[in-house]
């Protein structure tokens, strides 16, 4: 064991700090890591817990948050890349020993841990994929070690209720819910943990020794460790993820104005947004689906033989100048309506509207 774990880690660390420069994915990661140390809001598809860890390594280990990562090849120069390149490359160097411990596990075979230790030292990508800042090895990490404690879980089924079958089941959950954060192909092992424990309750409802009062304490059991600890953790990585990111940031333009108000820099924060819509005023409008895009139009025109060669008008993800249109009546100009002695009338419902691109 300690043989195979040192090999692991040798292989992982050998030769970290090269290149000195920007790889492949890292100058996504890198930069939502930075985004966590200057508290930026950002959007991202994946689960918030994975670049979290890569921010938080790279505070630890000293890095300020102020190098770019614009694209590969990019120097790193003066700035301190190695705590989240090392970070990755512990959670990479882990894998070995987890497939050691569950293969000895399941086979009690000494030669087949071995091999299965190797092939994974040996292993050309996953020696890769564990020595920059990515996604992956965290979620290899999780998701192995969720399979590990599964395993090891199995192993007390003779002693249930015990302080070993408790930890590992509840490092079960934990490490379900850390699979689930990084990236929801974490899905995979929550459906064989699942698999797996619909199996053992049904061998347990067979077994004609166990009252069904005990069947329903390891129901419930099970419940707790690995439905509701598993889904509090998911929510509470959220929660860190919105209380951090409290600055205004790349990320804004996909939610709503009521969510951009309470970011801090956003041309929205603390404003005094008024109840009701008069005529003459400047908005933008936003599809309140998940990601959906503003009202948008700009100096392209639709192509020959598509209506009248007039603007495009269409859909953008991004917050931008050609969002901003102006209310007008259907048979009243702007000049009008932005005339300050002219009284102020509002929009009431049913009326027929006109838009104006204000650009």
């Amino acid at each position: 064991m300690g043989f195979v774990t040192l090999l692991s880690f040798v292989s992982r660390f050998y030769r970290l700090p090269e290149p000195p420069h920007v790889c492949w994915d890292e100058t996504h990661f890198g930069k939502m890591g930075s985004y966590y140390i200057n508290r930026t809001f950002f959007f991202d598809v994946h689960p918030p817990l994975g670049k979290m860890l890569i921010g938080l390594a790279g505070y630890l280990s000293g890095y300020d948050g102020t190098f770019p990562f614009q694209k590969p090849g990019d120097r790193y120069e003066q700035h301190n890349y190695m705590g989240m390149r090392g970070f990755c490359a512990f959670l990479g160097s882990c894998l070995v020993p987890f497939a050691y411990l569950t293969v000895l596990e399941l086979s009690k075979s000494l030669p087949a841990a071995l091999l299965t230790a190797f092939i994974l030292i040996f292993d050309t990508g996953c020696i890769t994929l564990s020595q920059y800042i990515l996604l992956d090895p965290i979620l290899m990490f999780f998701l192995m070690g969720a399979v590990l404690s599964m395993v090891k879980c199995n192993s007390c089924a003779d002693r249930p209720f015990s302080a070993s079958w408790w930890l590992w089941l509840s490092l079960t959950g934990v490490n379900l819910a850390g699979a689930m954060g990084v990236k929801f192909v974490g899905l995979f092992v929550v459906l064989l943990v699942g698999l797996n424990t619909i199996y053992d309750l049904w061998d347990l409802l067979g077994n004609l020794s166990l009252s069904l009062v005990m069947f329903g304490k390891h129901f419930l059991a099970r419940v707790l460790c690995l439905i509701l600890l598993p889904l509090t953790l998911y929510v509470a990585m959220f929660a860190v993820h919105f209380a951090v990111l409290n600055k205004s940031g790349p990320g804004d333009g996909f939610f709503s104005s009521a969510f951009q108000s309470q970011l801090i820099g956003n041309n929205l924060h603390n404003v005094s947004i008024p109840e009701h819509l008069a005529y003459g005023s400047v908005v933008t409008m936003k599809n309140l689906r998940m990601a959906g895009g503003y009202l948008h139009s700009h100096w392209h025109l639709y192509p020959e033989g598509v209506g009248a060669r007039q603007q495009q008008v269409t859909a953008y993800l991004h917050k931008d100048l050609n969002n901003l249109w102006i209310i007008k009546k259907h048979d009243s100009d702007t000049a009008d309506l932005l005339d300050s002695s002219s009284p102020v009338e509002f929009v009431r419902h049913g009326d027929v509207i006109r838009l104006e691109h204000k650009e």
